[in-house]
């Protein structure tokens, strides 16, 4: 597993990079936002961890970048900001999980495995998902509608395989938030609501029929159309 750290602190650079290597992950490390985008649009990785108060090019913009260029690779923001907005603007953009300085390595690791272990789709479940004509391949973490591939962010995949496992179902903001964020979100934020608006655009915009429906004032559900 090769994975990317966009760090400008040196000290805490280099201490991630060396207790990442000895954890078995192959480690590059960027100092400042510009190098750090360029090596994520060039390079390979399994993961991205990302600074937000970057030289230059921060870290807000540098993942923006990476998710406008399509590129999924799960992202952990690693940040002194420990304002419940910056958590929720980072998860908004598309980052996959936000940690706050001073951090527990620890904590890290088992934060950068769950994340990998959800990308590689090691799970018991069956390997292939269909709704009408959507269909997800977990083992190959793809994607597609009547034949056409869909590219989705590390959490809007997680998000569809949660609401294809419960099509029919309505899932609450707060089913969702716990099960795909592993956070419980204050009600007044509208993480949930911009990832859902986000998938259905890729799912559904481009098709007569509509697979994922809002029910007012309870949440959200995938639906089996009618034969």
């Amino acid at each position: 597993m090769k994975l990317l750290i966009v760090e400008d602190e040196q000290k805490t650079g280099n201490y991630l990079r060396q207790g990442l290597m000895e954890a078995g992950f192959v480690v590059d490390l960027a100092r400042n936002g510009a190098d750090g985008l360029h090596l994520a649009l060039t390079e390979t990785y399994d993961l991205i961890i990302l600074d937000i108060m970057l030289p230059g090019l921060d870290g807000w913009n540098v993942l923006q970048t990476l998710r406008n260029a399509r590129n999924d690779a799960p992202v952990i923001f690693l940040s002194a900001r420990d304002q419940v907005a910056d958590r929720v603007r980072g998860l908004e953009l598309g980052a996959d999980d936000y940690l706050i300085k001073p951090f527990d390595f620890t904590e890290l690791l088992a934060r950068i495995r769950n994340l990998l272990r959800r990308r590689s789709g090691r799970r018991d479940e069956a390997d292939l998902m269909t709704v009408a004509d959507l269909e997800m391949d977990r083992k190959r973490r793809q994607v597609s509608r009547a034949g056409r591939r869909i590219a989705l962010t590390a959490k809007e995949f997680i998000l569809l395989e949660l609401l294809m496992a419960n099509a029919g179902e309505v899932l609450s903001r707060s089913q969702i938030a716990s099960q795909v964020w592993d956070i419980n979100f204050d009600s007044d934020t509208n993480v949930i609501d911009v990832a859902i608006r986000r998938l259905r655009g890729k799912i559904d915009d481009e098709y007569d029929v509509k697979l994922l429906k809002t029910v007012r004032g309870m949440g959200y559900t995938l639906e089996r159309p009618e034969p």
